[in-house]
């Protein structure tokens, strides 16, 4: 029932026409449609429903997530829910009380600011300072790549307080609006994702501004991005179904030689990897999903493989969609080139293929 809510809703509401509108708008999303969403539940989905929220599960998420990546939405939707989920593991009761049901209800559309020009995900990428100033911080750096920024309220900023390495990261959560806030919008491939490089200059944050305990946010980041990469991770699966049927449909219909194209072997021979490569996606994806709602020890580990295999599932499909359509595949009018920019840009968020199977390398102590 969900999903199919869900189709009928975003097939609707975002054809690729509407998507190819908002690549253009400033905004880059449609306010109408995030609010019926968030009349759907779907923005507190996995809160508590003493905050408002849905109270449901990451396995219930992932179906959403996976009906918004076959339509390509453009929308701030994973970065609110990232907000979200950090202040609901350690949020101050204040904190809560005065987010998260705006979350719920769609009043608040929230980004997470983490990414540096070192460009790295891990905690060493982390280098933009907090300085202790009175009884608060004074934030200085920049970070780049902030997704939804011009749009957002409010952002969950990662910044070094203390040492190096895992130890001495901080949360801290600053209004778009502080003084001292400077957002620059970027060009980028991938035109359905609008993102932003945002300057901190001399932003003062008072102590109620903290998530969680001072120097000890990586831990508590960590956790999230696990979430947010099966969320990602769902978003791309359901990309890559809808290139897979978009693809086998033209094969069938595409006349070559007075025979469909897909008569030919080679052909079938893409077909069915494409197959292969979205089925694995999603029974990593599922089960990881699983993981990280029953908080398993494993959840890094099937957070790490899900963005592994998903990336290099999308990329894939994306490709093979281009070759499977021929010359039109290549062109502006057809949509394939949108799957592609959006595989590519979900591939490198939260690290690439080859970084995660580092990660899951590490995990099981290779």
């Amino acid at each position: 029932m969900l999903r199919a809510s869900a189709r009928s809703l975003l097939e609707k509401e975002c054809p690729s026409t509407v998507v190819r509108k908002l690549m253009d708008d400033e905004r880059g999303y449609d306010p109408t449609l995030w609010k019926k969403m968030a009349e759907l539940g779907w923005t507190g989905l996995v809160l508590p429903e003493e905050f408002g929220g849905g109270g449901l599960t990451y396995v219930d998420l992932v179906v959403i997530l996976e009906e918004m990546g076959r339509v390509l939405l453009p929308s701030p939707f994973i970065w609110t829910v990232m907000f979200g989920e950090t202040l609901k593991r350690a949020g101050s009761p204040q904190q809560k009380k005065e987010m998260l049901p705006k979350i719920a209800s769609g009043e608040l559309v929230a980004t997470v600011a983490y990414m540096e020009p070192g460009g790295r995900w891990d905690a060493q990428g982390v280098t933009m300072e907090a300085r202790r100033e009175g009884t608060g911080f004074r934030l200085e750096g920049r970070k780049l790549y902030v997704p939804d920024a011009h749009v957002a309220g409010r952002f969950l900023v990662a910044a070094r307080t203390g040492g190096a390495g895992e130890r001495g990261i901080t949360l801290f959560i600053v209004d778009s609006k502080h003084p001292g806030v400077t957002v620059t919008p970027l060009k980028t491939m991938d035109q359905t994702r609008k993102l932003s490089e945002v300057a901190f200059t001399g932003v003062h944050v008072e102590p109620e501004a903290v998530v969680g305990s001072v120097d000890e946010g990586w831990p508590i980041l960590a956790q999230v991005i696990d979430r947010t990469k099966v969320g990602l991770a769902a978003e791309m699966m359901g990309a890559a179904q809808k290139v897979l049927e978009t693809a086998t449909e033209y094969a069938k219909i595409r006349v070559q030689f007075g025979r469909p194209v897909g008569s030919f072997q080679a052909v079938q021979h893409k077909c069915a990897n494409m197959l292969l490569d979205v089925e694995s996606a999603k029974s990593v994806v599922y089960y990881a999903a699983w993981a990280v709602t029953n908080e398993v020890a494993e959840a890094p580990l099937a957070a790490a493989t899900a963005k592994a295999t998903a990336s290099d599932a999308f990329r894939c499909t994306a490709n093979e969609g281009i070759q499977v359509h021929g010359g039109i595949g290549f062109t502006w009018e057809h949509d394939m080139h949108l799957y592609f920019k959006r595989a590519k840009s979900s591939e490198f968020t939260f690290g690439d293929a080859s970084s995660n199977r580092e990660q899951v390398a590490s995990l099981i102590g290779l």
